[in-house]
């Protein structure tokens, strides 16, 4: 009886300082517990996978910022991953928003080390950002290097070898929209609605239910939803001999998993406390 009376009066201090161990250990050292594939995220690797050898680019959009980027760069540098090692041509685009720009260097820089070979401007692009949200998804409908004129480096995109294949989205695969916004419905409803380009997406895991109903009427190919839907990718491309890096996604599943395994045993625990010294009191 003693044991729960104690266990009721624990210092919550005791119980943050637990936390942040069962989180800082698998981040170090990771376990690698096993990450199931939904299948949302497996329509969308698979029809991006489906596009080597079409000539037809994938882009990427980078709709998102610094606090939801631990959700959503693992998603990026997959699907960079995924893209280059299967020599799928990529436009990176910045994103609807100027603070976007960053998240889709970063990208870059976490994925481009494990391809040396890639050429830029033939390989992959990187448009960097211009204002106008709703009216650069529909003036790329037309022509890309007349919506953006030059690249996020200064270079005019109608020099560049793949911007002279591929100058609108009769070419573009598919848009994937990371995002933990609303954006993805904008690229449905000026993208997909307009000119027939098919759209993926990925969200934080808070914003992933509201995107079923598109998921599920074939307005969205595919979804990954949070970080367990980066890490199912993760675990996609590294099953496919892709070259992964830090499998950071898969890494910070491990530390959730654990902080979840251990709130739940706390929270059993101090039930039984409760209801035990409480029966004692009566």
């Amino acid at each position: 009886m003693r044991f729960f009376e104690k266990i009721l009066k624990i210092d919550r201090r005791w119980i943050f300082l637990i936390v942040g161990i069962v989180v800082i250990i698998p981040l170090i050292f990771p376990i690698g517990m096993p990450v199931l594939t939904t299948p949302p995220v497996r329509s969308l690797y698979n029809y991006v996978d489906k596009l080597q050898g079409t000539g037809k680019a994938v882009m990427l959009v980078t709709d998102f910022d610094p606090s939801t980027m631990p959700e959503l760069l693992p998603m990026a540098c997959a699907i960079l991953r995924h893209c280059f090692a299967k020599k799928i041509p990529v436009y990176l685009y910045g994103g609807l928003y100027s603070a976007y720009v960053g998240m889709a260097e970063m990208a870059l820089e976490k994925t481009l080390p494990d391809f040396p070979d890639l050429q830029y401007g033939k390989d992959y692009i990187f448009l960097g950002y211009v204002p106008g949200v709703s009216l650069v998804i529909l003036g790329m409908g037309g022509s890309i290097s007349g919506t953006f004129n030059t690249d996020y480096y200064g270079n005019k995109l109608d020099t560049l070898p793949l911007n002279k294949m591929v100058d609108n989205y009769k070419n573009i695969g598919i848009v994937i929209d990371l995002s933990g916004s609303a954006s993805p419905e904008t690229w449905v409803i000026y993208g997909y609605q307009r000119f027939g380009v098919r759209i993926g997406v990925g969200t934080t895991a808070v914003s992933a239910a509201q995107y079923y109903p598109m998921l599920q009427t074939g307005q969205f190919v595919g979804m990954l939803g949070g970080l367990k839907g980066a890490a199912e990718y993760e675990q996609l491309i590294k099953k496919a001999g892709i070259p992964t890096g830090r499998l950071e996604a898969t890494i910070g599943m491990d530390a959730q998993s654990f902080v979840h395994i251990f709130l739940i045993f706390i929270i059993i625990l101090g039930n039984i406390a409760f209801l035990i010294t409480k029966k004692r009191k009566v």
